[in-house]
């Protein structure tokens, strides 16, 4: 009997430490892949995002004038004041920043600042973009 429970101790194996850092480190590796990935879809979205927003505010601003007969360039405030956009739609950019808007006679162009949320850069969203 002793003979018996001596040799099925042999042949039952455990997980090394090894192991377990060689399986932990393989996890780590697909989840900093994972989280890679996830970082530049988010930053896509969020320029998606911003140029929807961009041309909703613009179509906003082409009611504007419309009501009231061309007068002036309106303000995020002043769509949202006078119902032209909803009270849902986002005031901001995606980075938390306020949308521009420039009128020029019939033009109306919005602006929002980008991920480095500076003027004038090239990553500023234009809408309608520059020709």
């Amino acid at each position: 009997m002793n003979n018996v429970v001596g040799s099925r101790r042999r042949f039952v194996r455990g997980v090394t430490l090894i192991e377990v850092l060689i399986v932990v480190a393989i996890m780590a590796l697909v989840a900093t892949a994972v989280a890679i990935a996830a970082v530049k879809y988010w930053e896509s979205a969020k320029e998606k995002t911003a140029r929807t927003g961009a041309l909703t505010i613009r179509e906003a601003v082409k009611g504007w004038w419309t009501i009231r007969e061309g007068s002036g360039c309106p303000t995020v405030q002043d769509l949202l004041s006078s119902e032209m956009i909803d009270e849902a739609s986002a005031r901001t950019d995606p980075w938390g920043m306020p949308w521009r808007i420039e009128c020029d006679g019939t033009r109306a162009t919005v602006y929002s600042n980008g991920p480095d949320r500076k003027s004038g850069t090239e990553d500023d969203i234009r809408v309608p973009p520059k020709t």
